[in-house]
Formats: structure tokens, C-alpha cells, sequence
């Protein structure tokens, strides 16, 4: 809808998790070149396992920030039902053919 966009992607660099997420949601858009050159660009590597925010506060543990991270999340409502949108996909592609 709008592309892939550095602000919003920079949310979601602080685990291998949540890189892995973001690549997902990047291939499901059709957006795994720009996803790609985001993270060359941000020198992130295959091999970036532990968490950065583990690295910079080794005491992460006892930060509030952490456990409302972690345990509180709210839940997350997509705009979106990608389900849906690929089977009205589906269905039309199926229509065409039998025409």
C-alpha cells in the first residue's frame, strides 16, 4: 500500500525474532529487495543472534521496558485480511480460467 518504509522497519531490527517477522511480512508484500538493502544499509549480519538492546543494558532484567515489551504487548489488529484477499485472488483467477 504504501511501500517499504526505514521508520517503521527500524522498530523491528532489536532481534533476530523479530528481523525474521519483519522478512516474512517484506515477502508477503513483494518487498525483499528493499527489506535486503535496509539491512545492508543498517550493517546487519546473518550471524547478529543476540539481541542488540542485550548488548548496550546487560541489566535489560530489571527495566520495566523490557517486561512490558515482552509479557504486555497489546494485541496487534491488522488493517488488512490478507487471508481473504488471497482467496478473493484465488477465486477470481479461478473464474478467468474457466472462461
Amino acid at each position: 500500500m504504501y511501500g517499504f518504509q526505514p521508520k517503521i522497519a527500524n522498530n523491528y531490527l532489536v532481534s533476530k525474532c523479530q528481523r525474521r517477522g519483519l522478512k516474512i511480512a517484506c515477502e508477503e508484500l513483494d518487498l525483499e529487495q528493499e527489506y535486503t538493502r535496509y539491512l545492508e544499509r543498517c550493517k546487519v549480519k546473518w550471524y547478529h543472534f543476540v539481541p542488540y538492546f542485550m548488548i548496550e543494558d546487560p541489566l535489560f532484567l530489571f527495566r520495566k521496558h523490557f517486561w512490558n515489551r515482552t509479557f504486555l504487548e497489546k494485541i496487534y489488529q491488522p488493517k488488512f485480511d490478507y487471508q481473504q484477499l488471497y482467496l478473493e485472488e484465488v477465486t477470481a483467477y479461478k473464474k478467468r480460467e474457466l472462461l
